[in-house]
């Protein structure tokens, strides 16, 4: 499926009269939008991800990053301070990271948000695992995830706990998407969602690769 049919596919299920309210099809929309360069559209589409699910924090990064590339960087500044608040009061320190890069870049201050620490691992002071993703302590995986580097890599930074939260999101991938993980387009788009929860980057990612 090119990109142009993956926009329509997406658009058809945001549509009127079909699922407006659908989150993730929004998120999944704006990143088809993005990579055919349609990036005011991919911002609209970021923006009504995250006005429907607030809790989707990479949705205000994508669309900070949106704005800056059609050269708006006025609204960019707006919606990165919101993300970054929005975000950093959750705990998600990967995408609170990337958006106070990104409002250092407009020449921005970082905004004062609850649970930031400078955006940097906590330190338990006793040893216990601490998560990557959300800085927070918690219990490290019993194993690996699933065979490879990725899977490696998620034992060793990704905690139980963010981890049973991403099973609970693909879930929502999954259904709302109407992913069948039988076909390989499918599987490969839970597996960017998930990438993208976990804050695995397409450079760490050809890292892992070798």
């Amino acid at each position: 499926m090119d990109i142009n049919q993956r926009i329509a596919q997406f658009e058809t299920m945001v549509r009127p009269g079909a699922d407006p309210t659908n989150d993730m099809a929004w998120f999944s929309l704006g990143q088809a939008y993005a990579q055919a360069g349609r990036h005011a559209d991919a911002a609209g589409a970021f923006e009504r991800c995250y006005t429907l699910n607030p809790a989707m924090s990479k949705a205000f990064q994508l669309a900070g990053r949106a704005f800056i590339d059609a050269g708006d960087a006025e609204k960019a500044k707006v919606v990165l301070r919101e993300g970054f608040v929005s975000a950093a009061g959750r705990g998600d320190r990967l995408p609170a990271k990337a958006i106070g890069e990104m409002l250092l870049s407009l020449g921005e201050a970082i905004p004062d948000a609850p649970g930031t620490g400078g955006t940097q691992p906590a330190s338990t002071g006793d040893g216990s695992f601490v998560c990557g993703r959300t800085g927070r302590p918690g219990n490290k995986l019993a194993k690996p995830p699933f065979k490879g580097p990725l899977g490696q890599w998620i034992c060793e930074n990704i905690s139980a706990e963010t981890w049973d939260q991403w099973i609970r999101q693909g879930t929502k991938v999954i259904n709302e998407l109407r992913l069948d993980l039988s076909r390989d387009e499918d599987a490969a788009t839970y597996d960017r969602h998930m990438r993208e929860y976990l804050g695995v980057d397409d450079e760490l990612l050809a890292k892992l690769a070798g």
